[in-house]
């Protein structure tokens, strides 16, 4: 079942991105850019938990979420802490909603029009996912970067 695949990934990566805020040696390094780097891992975080809140608990798991996607880029200096407690509460929410969802709906149109036509929720499932990655990537990068100036 693609259902147990999905919750799995994940769970993978959002717990690597749990470890990735944990591995922050200087907390102000969360909200720093550098040079050509437009957005710190602080908003990065935030942009995440905002997306897949969105895309997954409030339209697949009519969570109640109301998406602030300006100020998943504007806000800054949120504690680390309530920066993890933010993905374990987004990780929870993921594995309850897909939990739900059996194959048949995974084969069902998603809700929205999110890009230029209509596509499976297994397919924007996916898609959500790789997005995931991409940022996660781009964290791991920038935490590396900045702990090593230290």
């Amino acid at each position: 079942m693609i259902t147990e695949s999905l919750r799995s990934l994940y769970n993978r990566d959002l717990d690597k991105l749990k470890t990735e805020l944990e591995a922050y040696q200087n907390e102000e390094n969360l909200w720093k850019t550098d040079k050509n780097i437009a957005n710190s891992t602080g908003n990065l975080v935030l942009h995440l938990v905002g997306n897949l809140n969105h895309f997954i608990g409030a339209q697949l798991g009519n969570t109640g979420y109301v998406r602030q996607r300006d100020l998943e880029f504007s806000l800054k200096d949120i504690p680390k802490a309530e920066l993890i407690e933010k993905v374990k509460a987004t990780a929870a929410m993921i594995d309850s909603v897909l939990s739900q969802l059996s194959d048949e709906d995974l084969k069902k149109e998603y809700p929205l029009v999110v890009f230029e036509s209509a596509m499976t929720t297994d397919y924007f499932l996916i898609h959500l996912l790789t997005h995931l990655g991409y940022h996660l990537g781009q964290i791991n990068y920038h935490r590396r970067l900045l702990d090593n100036r230290l």
